[in-house]
């Protein structure tokens, strides 16, 4: 495991972002096609970020997601996407400004994890986290019509998948506080609650 994942992940999406003809393919090269959680949380990432306002990057992002969720929950040991999504071509100056932006808050969270509710991480409840990071993309598509408002869900995945790879429940915990939060938001909204 690595000891700073994010600020690791960070300088992963820094160098992918040197090259002009930076793909999806080549920017999961960089940070190890074998990591499931890795990769979600990389994804999870880009839509905190304000790349989740470019059009499509929303719907891109959630197909990655449910794809890499599914095949981590089946027990696949290495990843596979389909041709067509790994050679989408990502704008270099966009990801490059993506990682500057989350350069400081993933050295403060690398900062502030450690190993403390461990059977939030473990199975059954890896399970339960893996589960919820697949299903909660399913809503990006329907929500890219609302710029930037993926960030807050993409938030939820980001802690539960950070969680998972540093092996910290309180992550876990506070992943699913912001699941509630965006639960209560929406039936608050449509008049249910």
């Amino acid at each position: 495991m690595v000891d700073k994942p994010l600020t690791t992940l960070v300088d992963n999406m820094q160098t992918a972002a040197r090259d002009p003809s930076v793909t999806v393919g080549s920017v999961l090269h960089h940070i190890g096609e074998a990591s499931f959680a890795p990769v979600i949380l990389f994804i999870s990432l880009l839509m905190v970020s304000p790349l989740s306002g470019i059009p499509g990057s929303p719907t891109l992002s959630a197909l990655l997601i449910i794809l890499v969720a599914a095949q981590a929950l089946i027990g696949r040991k290495h990843l596979w996407l389909p041709g067509i999504l790994l050679r989408r071509k990502v704008p270099p100056e966009r990801l490059s400004k993506a990682a500057k932006w989350l350069r400081a808050p993933a050295a403060w969270f690398d900062g502030h994890s450690q190993r403390r509710w461990p059977l939030l991480t473990v199975r059954p409840m890896r399970w339960a986290s893996m589960a919820s990071c697949g299903v909660i993309p399913m809503t990006w598509p329907f929500l890219e019509l609302l710029p930037f408002v993926t960030s807050f869900a993409a938030t939820a995945v980001a802690l539960l998948s950070f969680g998972l790879i540093t092996r910290d429940g309180l992550y876990i915990i506070l992943g699913y506080a912001v699941i509630a939060g965006l639960l209560g938001l929406a039936l608050r909204v449509f008049g249910l609650f």
